[in-house]
């Protein structure tokens, strides 16, 4: 029998994914729990495996759409019985409209595919389908089943609803791309545009005739031209949701920006005379970032509205500490998550750090490891950088970055002639930090906090 496999739901705040490479093509044989399909979310990307043993007949969603959670996106012959997946819901039986996803949580189609939903379609043909050898009353069937009129206010994804009020987008003046003409964020963004290329009318422009607004054509963005001596990128679905990411970063979020110079002399001492033997008892390296993260956590605690989100009518404040460290991947900067940072020691933090940066390097991150951030941390040194203005990870209040570490001559305290110059190995802290939540006076409590502790670090700072 044909079964139709939709995209699973895979957290509460994730509604639609970006299929990013199939990784079987129609007519391959395919076991269950085998890789079937990359899905980029704006959280991580993932291998979706197959939840039944058969051969895949079609692809539904084609790489670089992007499809809600609960959509169709791929069609498979199989033997399997859908007994352990959702009631079987003939698609002859549904009603001929746009896909979309179940009204209650599917079960899962066998142990480790939580959140397939899979749908019986019964063959009446001898291609196992109707008319044309597509499945009888199917609404993925073809294109041309695929109901082209505006979405359903329902169907609207909360971003897509956001942007559009914030931007006062009538939405049934927007195209959507996405499965059975659903609009999606790109859409509205790319209306946006559209619409700020359109010069205003001249003001002695003479009013349009009844009707002349209806048959005016919708607004059309115009392509670069390329060059010879240009080429053009097509982008990745990390790259593009990156920029999605970015742009609404600093459209919603008033930045501001601050930082403090670090004297880390012992901090450099300390970690020189530790690493070898860490590494020895430990089998995982010990980098300065563990000892950031540590005084960060702490400053944090004692300045508590920069764990903290906005919340339109009040300031949310964390109770849990979740750490995103920023690591650069493959394919795009991803920020995995320490869960409950506030709980683990200087070694604790090194280990988590170290396995998130394999598992984000060889992309291996579950969901559960991107999601919960409460703020996030970026070590911009290792890359030369000596001063940083970093953009807030939404919904957080800030984000800090550690820059290069350098010697450099200071002025210090000398007990006998009062000052006295020195080289010491400093290094910048920069913070960026949402204006709503937090004002000067928190945000360099904050920095001088995170100070006042990584200066404070010597041989007898407790490791365990």
């Amino acid at each position: 029998m044909a079964l139709v496999i939709e995209l699973p739901q895979v957290g509460e705040s994730v509604v639609e994914g970006t299929i990013g490479k199939w990784l079987k093509q129609p007519g391959d044989t395919i076991q269950r729990y085998d890789p079937l399909v990359e899905v980029v979310t704006d959280k991580v990307t993932m291998d979706m495996p197959s939840p039944v043993t058969g051969t895949l007949l079609r692809i539904l969603a084609q790489e670089g759409d992007v499809v809600p959670m609960g959509a169709p996106i791929a069609e498979v012959e199989t033997d399997d019985a859908p007994a352990a997946a959702a009631p079987a819901e003939s698609v002859a039986d549904a009603a001929p409209a746009a896909p979309s996803p179940p009204s209650a949580p599917a079960a899962p189609a066998s142990p480790g595919t939580t959140g397939y939903l899979i749908r019986d379609q019964r063959p009446v043909g001898p291609t196992g389908g109707g008319p044309g050898g597509q499945p009888p009353g199917s609404d993925v069937a073809s294109p041309a089943s695929v109901p082209q009129a505006d979405p359903e206010p329902a169907r609207l994804s909360p971003a897509v609803r956001r942007l559009a009020r914030e931007h006062n987008v009538d939405l049934s003046q927007v195209a959507g791309t996405g499965m059975g003409g659903r609009i999606t964020r790109q859409d509205v963004e790319a209306y946006l545009e559209q619409r700020a290329a359109i010069p205003a009318p001249p003001a002695a422009a003479p009013p349009a005739s009844d009707g002349a607004a209806a048959s005016q054509p919708r607004p059309v963005a115009i392509a670069a031209t390329e060059g010879s001596d240009e080429e053009r990128i097509p982008l990745t679905p990390v790259r593009r949701m990156i920029a999605e990411a970015m742009v609404r970063s600093v459209t919603q979020i008033p930045h501001a920006w601050s930082t403090v110079e670090v004297d880390v002399t012992s901090l450099v001492a300390v970690r020189s005379g530790l690493r070898e033997s860490f590494q020895q008892r430990e089998g995982v390296g010990i980098t300065y970032l563990p000892f950031v993260i540590k005084m960060v956590v702490e400053a944090l605690r004692e300045n508590p509205t920069l764990n903290a989100s906005w919340g339109e009518d009040a300031i949310v404040l964390k109770k849990r500490i979740n750490m995103g460290i920023a690591v650069a991947g493959p394919e795009g900067l991803i920020v995995p998550v320490i869960h409950d940072a506030q709980q683990l020691s200087i070694a604790g933090l090194a280990h988590r750090v170290a396995d998130l940066t394999s598992l984000a390097r060889s992309r291996r991150l579950t969901l559960d490891d991107v999601q919960g951030g409460s703020f996030t941390l970026n070590n911009t040194g290792v890359l030369g950088s000596t001063v940083s203005q970093p953009i807030i990870n939404p919904p957080q209040a800030a984000i800090l970055t550690t820059e290069a570490i350098q010697k450099r001559p200071v002025v210090v305290p000398d007990a006998r002639n009062g000052d006295a110059i020195a080289i010491r190995s400093m290094m910048n802290v920069c913070l960026s930090f949402d204006h709503r939540i937090n004002d000067g006076a928190e945000s360099s409590a904050f920095l001088q906090s995170v100070k006042r502790r990584l200066e404070a670090i010597d041989a007898d700072t407790p490791i365990y």
